[in-house]
C-alpha cells in the first residue's frame, strides 16, 4: 500500500468537517477527484476506509485507523516544514561553540544570554571537551564556531575580530612585586604562575612574554577556575595573569593589585571562527555584535 501525505490530509479534512464537499472545499480540490482519491486509497488497502450513507460521514474501523497516523504524521511533518523555512529565513539553525579561552566564560554567559532572546529558535550549546582541538571540529562541522585568540590561515575559514583586550598581571597586594609599575619577564623567575590547565601556547603570558624572553616560572600551578585562581593570589600563594575583563573588578579590591605586562603593556584580540559559508548567516553576525559589545561594557566597568 503506497500512502502519501495527500492522502492522510483527505482523510483528516473528511473526518474534521464531516463532509466530502466541505472537506474538498478545504482541500481546494473538486469533490470528484477527493471522491476518486478515496477510492484509490480502499483499492490499495483492500477495505472501507468510511461507513457508507452516515450522515455526517463516518470513519470505518480501518479509516480510524489511518486517522490516527495522520494526527500523529501530519503535526509532525508541519514542524519540520516549519524548520527548514525558518533555516531559509535564517531564523533557526545550530550554533554550538568551542572555546579556547578558560576565562572567556566571564563575557560569553552574558552573550548567550542575550543571543538566546532574540534568536529563541537556534540551537546553542558549548563543548568545552573540545577546547583542544577546536579549529579541526570546525572543520569537521562537529561545532559552528570557535572563540579564539590565534587565527590561522585555514582553508574556507573566517577569523571575525571581536575584541582586543590587555593581558594583566595579578598579585596580593603582600607580593614582593606589588611594588612594581609594570611586570617584565624576569620578574617571573622566583614566582609561582598560577594558570589554567592548557598548552603554554594557547597563555598569553607565555606567547607574548616568557617565551620570547626565555624566561621559566620558578613553578607552575595549574587550575581549573578563575575564582580558584584569584583566591590562591589574593593568599600569595602564586601570581597569575588573566584578561582585563576579568581583574576589572580587582582594582578596587585592596587584597590585589594589577599590573601592565612590560611599560608598554600587552594587547591581543579575540576572533570568531566560522566557516565561510557560515559566517554571514544572520544569527552569527548578530552574535558577533553582542559579542563586542557586552567585552566593551565589561572592560568599562
Amino acid at each position: 500500500m503506497h500512502i502519501e501525505f495527500r492522502h492522510l490530509r483527505t482523510i483528516k479534512a473528511i473526518h474534521d468537517t464531516g463532509g466530502l464537499a466541505r472537506a474538498a472545499d478545504l482541500l481546494n480540490i473538486t469533490q470528484s477527484a477527493l471522491s476518486h482519491q478515496i477510492k484509490g486509497i480502499e483499492d490499495q488497502a483492500g477495505v472501507e476506509l468510511f461507513v457508507r450513507r452516515s450522515k455526517p460521514l463516518k470513519l470505518s474501523a480501518a479509516g480510524l485507523k489511518l486517522l490516527a497516523a495522520a494526527e500523529d504524521i501530519l503535526p509532525r511533518v508541519a514542524d519540520l516544514e516549519a524548520e527548514f523555512a525558518g533555516l531559509i529565513a535564517g531564523k533557526s539553525g545550530r550554533m554550538h561553540i568551542a572555546i579556547e579561552c578558560h576565562a572567556c566564560f566571564e563575557w560569553l554567559l552574558p552573550v548567550l544570554e542575550q543571543f538566546r532572546k532574540a534568536w529563541p529558535e537556534v540551537d546553542v550549546d558549548i563543548r568545552p571537551g573540545l577546547a583542544f582541538d577546536a579549529l579541526p571540529a570546525l572543520r569537521r562541522e562537529m561545532v559552528d564556531l570557535v572563540i579564539s585568540s590565534d587565527p590561522e590561515p585555514l582553508p574556507d575559514t573566517d577569523f571575525t575580530p571581536l575584541f582586543d583586550y590587555e593581558p594583566v598581571f595579578v598579585a596580593s597586594s603582600s607580593n614582593q612585586l606589588a611594588e612594581r609599575s609594570f611586570i617584565e619577564a624576569e620578574d617571573f623567575a622566583d614566582q609561582t604562575l598560577i594558570t589554567y590547565p592548557v598548552e603554554r601556547t594557547r597563555l598569553d603570558v607565555f606567547t607574548e612574554l616568557l617565551i620570547p624572553a626565555r624566561v621559566e616560572p620558578a613553578a607552575i600551578r595549574q587550575v581549573e577556575l578563575t575564582a580558584v585562581i584569584l583566591l590562591l593570589v589574593a593568599s600569595n600563594r602564586g601570581v597569575a595573569v588573566l584578561p582585563d575583563w576579568v581583574v576589572r573588578q580587582l582594582r578596587t579590591n585592596s587584597d590585589y593589585v594589577t599590573r601592565p605586562l612590560t611599560a608598554q603593556g600587552k594587547t591581543r584580540r579575540l576572533f570568531a571562527a566560522t566557516r565561510a559559508d557560515d559566517t554571514s548567516r544572520p544569527y552569527i553576525a548578530h552574535f558577533t555584535r553582542l559579542a563586542r559589545q557586552e567585552a566593551v561594557k565589561l572592560q568599562r566597568g
